[in-house]
């Protein structure tokens, strides 16, 4: 093992200060990319529509330059000219390239993104709480026992991946926002909300904040009185995209203190790391973050989505899980690209995303097996693809709710036509059943194809709709 110290100098030298490059400075690199003028303008015309912004650790520390642009590491973070639709690159690049005014730029790409489902899965309407009947922005509130909290000042992200879906927080929509700098209410309505046991702070990257703006979030959550609340977990990408937040950064010990104060509340501080490649756990400053971050007492959880031309190989995963959980850190979920963005662009199909999975786990440690997928973070709640298999001579997926609005659906399995092209729950269809159990009554009859599966009357055949 490296000790910490011996890391720190290395880690000092390769980003002397956090430096951001934004879409201004799209031109230069994607030149070093090698990208010919019409390529480069392509990418700046899709950049004009979903977010860029990274920064010098990735650009000189992961990035395979070499192998730009089909290196995975600058997929994950630089534009690509078709995430959109051919004629959408077209418009921008001409308004582009004929100096139009950036009114008339703005209206194009607000109308394109409008067109991307910018909040998936009914976020900003089904999600939303209030409190003594005033409606509550920054907080979601989906299932019992979570609830989302959007920190103002957390609101980007030391990098941006190309398939977030969270790419509506980051362009210029106000309307699209989700934040809040009023941890208060938030104290508020825990207080008045025993059911939840679980506060994600999330964004953006709550890690961009430095330690006593994230102190001003936190520590409110450690009253005594919130002793229904027994962990708080903060959604981040820091570890992959910026380590050094955890280790040589001014205020790196203090963050690291606040987080042991958590750990001293008799609350777990779960720390949801994203991490999408095997590159991005390399470099020896990530194993020194990681450590210390241990330290505190903090739980480190890894996490990302199956993502097309990035980590769409079972290799990928699997080397993922083993250095994670050499490095102390808990495998957590694989999730499916959700269906907002360029989903089109990235999206594997569910039958391959799950042979990429079941292929990923058989080559692992029953340490890593806690890892869950893959994941379809949907409407009615979290669908797991449990496996393909053949039921009276239907092939079928078997699905399962790992989480759901309705919690008596939790755990509760089902089954889906096969379909060896769909990429989502709604590109699914039931069988078995009429419906969904989330869409359904508790009982529906056994449709006609099955006759006498069940060992009943044929004519009177009811069956849960599992």
């Amino acid at each position: 093992m490296i000790d910490a110290q011996q890391v720190i100098p290395s880690a000092r030298s390769a980003g002397r200060g956090f430096r951001a490059y934004s879409a201004r400075h799209l031109e230069m690199l994607t030149q070093r990319a090698g990208l010919s003028p019409a390529e480069r303008l392509a990418v700046r015309a899709v950049a004009t529509v979903l977010p860029f912004r990274t920064n010098a650790y990735v650009v000189e520390n992961l990035i395979d330059w070499d192998a730009a642009p089909d290196d995975p590491i600058y997929r994950l973070v630089f534009p690509q000219p078709d995430m959109l639709p051919a004629a959408d690159v077209s418009l921008l690049a001409g308004l582009i390239s004929g100096g139009a005014p950036e009114v008339a730029l703005w209206s194009a790409a607000h109308e394109i993104r409008m067109r991307l489902n910018p909040h998936p899965a009914g976020q900003l309407m089904l999600n939303a709480p209030s409190l003594h009947g005033r409606p509550l922005a920054g907080l979601q509130h989906k299932y019992p026992e979570t609830v989302l909290f959007f920190p103002r000042q957390g609101q980007t992200c030391h990098a941006y991946c190309t398939y977030c879906f969270r790419w509506a927080q980051f362009v210029d929509e106000p309307d699209l926002k989700m934040a809040t700098d009023d941890v208060g209410t938030l104290v508020a309505y825990l207080g008045e909300h025993p059911e939840v046991t679980s506060v994600l702070i999330t964004g953006g990257d709550p890690m961009v904040m430095g330690e006593a703006v994230l102190r001003r979030y936190i520590e409110p959550l450690l009253d005594p009185r919130l002793e229904h609340l027994e962990s708080i977990r903060i959604g981040t990408k820091s570890l992959a995209y910026w380590p050094q937040r955890f280790v040589t950064d001014p205020d790196a010990d203090a963050t690291l203190r606040l987080f042991g104060e958590v750990a001293a509340s008799g609350r777990t501080l779960a720390f949801m790391s994203h991490f999408s490649h095997p590159r991005e756990l390399e470099p020896a400053v990530v194993e020194a973050a990681v450590r210390r971050i241990r330290g505190t007492g903090a739980v480190i959880r890894t996490q990302a989505p199956l993502i097309r031309s990035i980590n769409d190989d079972p290799a990928a995963w699997r080397a993922m899980w083993r250095a994670q959980v050499r490095l102390g850190m808990v495998p957590y979920c694989m999730f499916v690209e959700r269906d907002t963005g360029p989903q089109d662009y990235f999206a594997v199909p569910l039958a391959r995303a799950y042979e990429i999975f079941r292929d990923a786990y058989q080559g692992v440690s029953g340490l890593c097996r806690t890892v869950r997928g893959p994941s379809m973070s949907a409407t009615p709640g979290k669908v797991c693809i449990d496996g393909v298999t053949e039921v009276a001579g239907i092939r079928v997926f078997v699905l399962k709710m790992i989480q759901a609005r309705d919690p008596a659906l939790v755990g509760t399995p089902f089954f889906a036509r096969f379909d060896p092209t769909a990429t989502w729950l709604t590109g699914l269809e039931p069988v078995f059943a009429a419906r969904f159990p989330f869409e359904a009554a508790a009982y529906e009859p056994v449709p006609d194809e099955l006759p006498g599966f069940w060992p009943d009357e044929p004519g009177e055949l009811m069956v849960p709709a599992i």
